[in-house]
Formats: structure tokens, C-alpha cells, sequence
């Protein structure tokens, strides 16, 4: 029997948009909360920390690396079924996770397996609001990202209460079956009408007599459809941001990864350093869509650039004040400002990607930026790992994540603003070459010098929603 089709900003979709929050703050909030298990885990498998730091490392990485596979799988199965799959990949994941008796098991179960189930809902519940939403999609997107930032206050509360009860074994056992409310959250989400036709799909490429050839060409154009190649050549403010944004990662997730073990490092007890990721993920709630909403005026259009490498220069200067102090009365200040700074970064990031990369390769050129962002959180939390192996110094993973956002923070802005100043020289050499071929035109026509006076003054008015 065929299903009914829900309509684009109806009533339902807005419990697609509750369906997204959940979402987001199941999945994107969940690797926030691993720090808290980093001791347990180290102990359990008597690793090093560089060994313990591969499993929130994989996971995190899976988590964005799989978006390509993600498109695939919507463009052929839908936002519902692709979520539903997600969630069941998710739990299985955790489940098999609390019976590993090595590391190595650990990483394919709660880090491969989990992550991957994670992108897959994740994503879905992205690409869903931009078929119900067309006039409210701005409010939709943040108003969904508050998601995020619940999940990052929850999370460590509820880990933290169950570690204490159950260990990090029934602790994951029961993550499990959290989990599984990813796919109640898919069932949630109707088809939706939509305004494409059959007639505008690509169909079959047509049979060809070369089949070597033809299956190279079709190779091409899926890599070309969803990894833009082309466009990192041809698009200099692409390459700058990407290069920029992969070397920032290096340093970005270590907060999250470190901060609880370096706080009990430091004598708090471990409820009050759980409490800390919390606060980052409740500062976060307000700040998010807040920073999204100053960000989309219409005044910081052609400034967004410039306001992200500003907001991860203040990320890496505050991981300074943390490395110097271990005080939680100094922590929970270090807390409140990364959160500003936190927000701007995660409210700017796809929207600056949209203001260089035009809409119609979008997609593509989002695709080959998860997966290169994903090598960077890969190796990330390992190598600082490796370094506090070696100085069993904490302090000396945040001056490493510092080093590497303050100097991605510093090439981004220095970069643009060269590009800019390029593409304002080349403009107005051409307004100086065409001024003496208007002047030699007119001249040869014998130009009305009170045509030009004549003319009325065209003025543009733009009407924003905000």
C-alpha cells in the first residue's frame, strides 16, 4: 500500500525537527563523554595512553568520514531507513564493545562499528531538515544544533552515574540500548513531497561498447559527484579552508578527550571533572543558536570567514589558561570561554563552507572535507597520547592543541585576507581597462556628455528575515 506523502513546512515537521535534536545530541554528543572512561579503559587493558586514545579517536573519525557512504545510502534508501540503520549499527556496536577482551576488538566493535552507525543518523537527520524546511530552514538548522549541545551536558552525567553502578562493561551494555532511540527517531521521519521530478534525475548511462572505458567513466563520476577533486583545484579559497580546518582538528578534539583525566590528575574527584564537559555542553545550548543567528545577518556576510579563524584563535589561546592552572575554580572559568568560542567555531563551519564552495557542488565538496577532517581526528588524540606517554605532563597535550589551532587560526585569516586583496586588485584593473574603451566608444559615437546625467540611480535594497 503507498504511503502519503508529508508536506514541506507542516505540522509534522516539527516533530522532524524534535526527531533531529534527538538525534544530534545521541550521536554528536556522545564522543564528549569518553574521557570519562579513558582511566577504566587504560586500566582494564593495562594500555598506554596513545594505545586507549585510538578508541575515541576511531570512533570520532568514523563518525565523519562515513558521509560520503551516508549520501549514497539516503539517495537510495531515504533519510528514514538510512537513520533506522544507523541506530541498529550504533547499538550493536556498544553491546559487542561490553564483551571485548583486547583493545584491538574495542576499536572495531564501540569505535568502527558504533561510529559508523553514528555518521549514518547523524547525517540523515541533516539532510531531512532541508526537505521539510524551505522558509524556516535557517531557525530549523539551529534550533536542531541545540541537540549537540544537550547531548554534551547529558552525556557525562549519565556515564558517570552508571560507571559508578555498573562499570564501563554494563555502562556500554546499556549505551546499547540508548542507542536504539536513533531509530525510533527515524521512524519519525514521513517521506516528504518534493518539487523533483523523474524526468530531472540522471538515469543509466547509455550501453557502451567499451566496457572498460564506460565502468572508468562511471567510476569518475561518482568520485566527481561526491568527493569535489575539481574544486579543491580550481577554488583557492577551498584549499585554504580545508588545509586550515584539517590542520586545526589536529588540536581541536583534545580538550574533550583530556580534560577529565587531566582533572583528576590533578585531585578533583570525579563527579566534579565529569561536571566539567557538562558545563561546556550547557553553555553550549545558548551559545550555539546564538552565534548562528549573529553569524546569518546579512552585515557579517563577507566576514563570516574571518569571525571562524577568530573563533579558533580564541579556542587555542584559552587551552593556554588551561595548561597553566588545575584549580576547578579556574577550570570552570577555562569552561565557560571555550564554550564561546566552541560555539562560534561549530556555528560557522558549514556556513563559511557554503559562502566559498557555490551551492550546486556543495554536497561533493562537503564529502571530500569530512573525509579529510577525518584523518586529521584519527591521528589526533593518539599522537598527543604518544606525547603525554613520553612527558607524563598534561599540560603539554593542551600547548600542543593550542600550537596547532592559534597557527590554523593565524593561516586562515592571513590567507583569506591575501585572497581578498588579490581578487580586489583584479578587479579594479579591470575597471581601469574598461574606463578608456567606455571613453573611446563614446568618443567615436560622439556621446551625449548629459546622457550619462540622465540616467536614474538604481538602488538596492536587500530584505533579510532576521
Amino acid at each position: 500500500m503507498p504511503q502519503a506523502l508529508e508536506r514541506a513546512e507542516s505540522c509534522w515537521a516539527w516533530m522532524v525537527l524534535l526527531a533531529s535534536v534527538v538525534s544530534q545530541g545521541l550521536t554528536l554528543g556522545f564522543p564528549t563523554c569518553i574521557g570519562i572512561f579513558f582511566t577504566e579503559l587504560q586500566h582494564e587493558f593495562q594500555a598506554s595512553n596513545s594505545e586507549t586514545s585510538w578508541f575515541p579517536s576511531i570512533l570520532t573519525a568514523m563518525l565523519h568520514a562515513g558521509g560520503p557512504l551516508c549520501s549514497i545510502l539516503v539517495g537510495r534508501f531515504g533519510c528514514r531507513a538510512t537513520m533506522m540503520l544507523g541506530g541498529v549499527l550504533a547499538s550493536l556496536g556498544m553491546v559487542a564493545g561490553s564483551f571485548c577482551r583486547t583493545l584491538g576488538q574495542l576499536y572495531l566493535t564501540a569505535g568502527f562499528i558504533t561510529g559508523l552507525g553514528m555518521c549514518f543518523s547523524f547525517q540523515s537527520s541533516i539532510t531531512v531538515l532541508g526537505l521539510y524546511f524551505t522558509r524556516w530552514r535557517v531557525l530549523a538548522n539551529s534550533l536542531a544544533s541545540t541537540g549537540v549541545s544537550l547531548g554534551i551536558t547529558l552525556w557525562p552525567l549519565l556515564s558517570r552515574y552508571l560507571l559508578e553502578d555498573l562499570g564501563w562493561r554494563g555502562t556500554f551494555l546499556i549505551f546499547g540500548g540508548v542507542f536504539l532511540h536513533c531509530c525510533v527517531c527515524g521512524a519519525i521521519l514521513r517521506p516528504v513531497a518534493t518539487s523533483v521530478t523523474p524526468e530531472t534525475r540522471e538515469g543509466p548511462p547509455p550501453p557502451s561498447t567499451r566496457p572498460a572505458n564506460s565502468c572508468r567513466a562511471a567510476c569518475d563520476r561518482a568520485i566527481q559527484r561526491h568527493l569535489a577533486f575539481d574544486v579543491l583545484r580550481q577554488n583557492a579559497g577551498y584549499r585554504v579552508f580545508t588545509l586550515g580546518v584539517v590542520w586545526m582538528i589536529m588540536g581541536f578534539p583534545l580538550p574533550h578527550v583530556f580534560l577529565v583525566p587531566y582533572a583528576i590528575r590533578h585531585g578533583l574527584d570525579e563527579h566534579r571533572a565529569a561536571l566539567l564537559i557538562s558545563i561546556i555542553g550547557f553553555s553550549n545550548i545558548f551559545l550555539r543558536p546564538l552565534a548562528g543567528l549573529v553569524a546569518g545577518r546579512q552585515v557579517f556576510a563577507g566576514h563570516r570567514k574571518y569571525l571562524f579563524s577568530l573563533a579558533a584563535l580564541l579556542n587555542g589561546l584559552t587551552n593556554l589558561v588551561c595548561a597553566a592552572s588545575a584549580d576547578f575554580r579556574v577550570l570552570v572559568g577555562y569552561c565557560l570561554v571555550y564554550s564561546v568560542s566552541m560555539s562560534g567555531i561549530g556555528a560557522l563551519l558549514f556556513q563559511v563552507l557554503m559562502d566559498i564552495v557555490p551551492m550546486d557542488r556543495f554536497s561533493s565538496a562537503l564529502g571530500l572535507f569530512t573525509i579529510l577532517e577525518s584523518i586529521s581526528i584519527l591521528i589526533s588524540p593518539p599522537l598527543a597520547g604518544l606525547l603525554l606517554d613520553t612527558t607524563t605532563n598534561f599540560s603539554y597535550v593542551f600547548y600542543m592543541s593550542s600550537f596547532f589551532l592559534i597557527s590554523a587560526a593565524l593561516f586562515m585569516g592571513g590567507s583569506f585576507w591575501a585572497l581578498g586583496k588579490k581578487e580586489r586588485h583584479g578587479q579594479r584593473a579591470e575597471a581601469e581597462e574598461a574606463i578608456p574603451e567606455a571613453t573611446k566608444e563614446q568618443g567615436l559615437t560622439g556621446g551625449d556628455t548629459d546622457g550619462p546625467k540622465k540616467q536614474p540611480r538604481v538602488e538596492i535594497m536587500y530584505v533579510t528575515s532576521v
